[in-house]
């Protein structure tokens, strides 16, 4: 699903970016180029990030890793 249709990135980009070490709002504007343009995508760009990242630490700590803060 596109989330930043100015820029045309979608949801999957969006967690690979995540994935690939993105941990905040302005890597993902770094990395991506979103929320740059009209900022319509933020609130979405945001809950996937907010989302990907508790998802992976719950993963994490239940395969015994534990993530730093």
């Amino acid at each position: 699903m596109y989330v930043c249709l100015c820029k045309g990135v979608t949801d999957n980009q969006i967690k690979d970016a995540i994935a690939g070490g993105a941990c905040s709002m302005r890597d993902l504007r770094n990395d991506l180029d979103v929320a740059t343009q009209c900022g319509k995508c933020a609130r979405d760009c945001k809950s996937l990030l907010s989302e990907t990242l508790t998802a992976q630490a719950a993963s994490g700590m239940a395969s015994g890793q534990f993530v730093a803060a």
